[in-house]
């Protein structure tokens, strides 16, 4: 039987030792960290995602400010908000909710943010940073992803680590950090020819295709450490499922990670870490 690795478990643990950090900040500082969040329109996804940040941010003891715009808002508008955000001294991290709406350049509002705030850490310049080996701040899931991993106490070096999905937000940047923990890393996407080969050879199985139940039983080897980062509504029953058949894959795997309860709470409270490190380097200055 695996070890399942609850993150919802590992969440609650660090946001109360954030908590506890972020206590002593008032006397040593003047003040706690500060994370605002643009919201614009009405997604009620991204409605959801929001509150959960403000939640977060309430048990850790930050300061949080949601800022709501309607979708009609301009780019221009946004930026000049932005701009605003940027140039405010007691702002310590800039999060733009995604998506936005069709008539705004994405890539352009978060190249907007300044590096230094960016706490979902997709800044070209931290992107960049990341590949260079530089300090830089680290996206919010894959950052999870590798704390889940060492919490598990799973060996990454000289690991065979597949990925599947190339995005920016999560595939490409969790294979960085795992070739940077010495794993040998494959990236696989949807021109990969015999997958299910591919990733039978993997030790380390991360999944973020955005397909329910895409990884079956037949694509995983006996002891494999699955990490399933989807978050779909399985077409049959319309609940929350991940891009792993769980039920299938659980008794072959090693180590593997629930949907939901899994990935997703560590997502929310990576930001509160990047947006309390963000702060921390600030007032070092």
């Amino acid at each position: 039987m695996a070890t399942i690795i609850s993150g919802k478990e590992l969440s609650a643990k660090m946001k109360a030792e954030m908590a506890r950090k972020v206590a002593t900040f008032p006397e040593k500082y003047g003040r706690v960290p500060h994370l605002v969040v643009i919201l614009v329109g009405e997604d009620p996804a991204s409605q959801s995602y929001v509150k959960g940040k403000a939640k977060a941010s309430e048990v850790v003891g930050i300061k949080n400010t949601t800022i709501l715009r309607p979708a009609s808002i301009t780019q221009d508008e946004l930026l000049s908000l932005i701009d605003s955000l940027n140039a405010d001294d007691s702002v310590d991290g800039i999060l733009v909710q995604l998506p936005l709406p069709a008539h705004i350049d994405e890539a352009r509002i978060i190249e907007a943010i300044a590096k230094e705030k960016d706490v979902d850490g997709f800044h070209p310049l931290n992107v960049a940073a990341l590949w260079m080996k530089q300090p830089c701040i680290v996206a919010c899931t894959p950052k999870g992803i590798i704390r889940m991993l060492d919490e598990a106490g799973v060996e990454i070096s000289g690991k065979k680590a597949v990925v599947i999905g190339r995005s920016q937000i999560v595939g490409l940047p969790v294979a960085k950090l795992l070739l940077d923990r010495n794993a040998t890393v494959t990236i696989c996407h949807s021109r990969t020819k015999d997958l299910p080969s591919v990733t039978r050879d993997a030790e380390i199985l991360v999944v973020a295709i955005g397909r329910p139940r895409f990884v079956t039983a037949d694509m995983v080897s006996e002891g494999t450490v699955v990490i399933d980062v989807g978050v779909n509504r399985d077409p049959e029953t319309g609940k929350l499922c991940g891009d792993v058949d769980y039920d299938a894959v659980e008794p072959k795997a090693s180590v593997i990670t629930p949907v939901p309860g899994g990935v997703g709470p560590m997502t929310i409270t990576c930001l509160m870490e990047n947006t309390i490190e963000c702060f921390e380097k600030k007032m070092g200055k």
